[in-house]
């Protein structure tokens, strides 16, 4: 044998092992967390005449690719800053205890005005619809005592309800009406 040939010289398999050998003894010599033995041996297959590198390369990088193309695409936004929040008044801050009870009181009167007018509304469709229970043969007059039974009841409801909110347990009896005997 001749200095520096080895005895299968002549072909290319043993090119290949005498080519690999000086990274086959450091794969054997590192950590097996060393990338660098994995990187030779991917380049040393890779090199190789092969007809199918280019595809199987192509469809190993294909689903890295697509899962870095899916993460680059999402959008994250931070949290938002919290707003700085301004007070809007539409009463003057340096109104006098005078000036709110004015205010208050006015309030008071236009609140009672649409409750009157409310009220006026709701006795004038009590009317069409006695009417019309007239024309059509009801009793209308059992129909408006039930009625004014029910109204009465949800009043004494509320004003229960009401009463129970404020902390009051008992209710303060109402006086009689004069003209009315049982």
């Amino acid at each position: 044998m001749a200095a520096g040939s080895t005895p299968h010289s002549g072909d290319a398999a043993a090119f290949a092992f005498d080519h690999c050998a000086p990274y086959i003894a450091v794969m054997l010599s590192n950590s097996r967390f060393n990338p660098a033995p994995g990187i030779a041996d991917f380049w040393n297959e890779f090199r190789r005449p092969n007809p199918y590198r280019w595809p199987i390369l192509a469809l190993s990088v294909l689903p890295v690719a697509g899962i870095l193309y899916w993460a680059m695409g999402t959008t994250a936004y931070k949290t938002p800053e919290r707003p700085s929040i301004t007070y809007i008044t539409t009463f003057d801050p340096e109104r006098t205890e005078a000036e709110i009870i004015a205010s208050n009181r006015a309030n008071q009167e236009v609140k009672d005005l649409r409750e009157a007018a409310e009220e006026r509304i709701a006795e004038r469709k009590r009317d069409m619809y006695k009417a019309l229970g007239a024309a059509a043969g009801m009793d209308v007059d059992a129909i408006e005592r039930k009625a004014e039974a029910n109204r009465a009841a949800e009043a004494a409801a509320a004003e229960k309800r009401r009463a129970e909110l404020l902390g009051q347990t008992e209710i303060p009896a109402e006086p009689a009406d004069e003209g009315t005997t049982p």
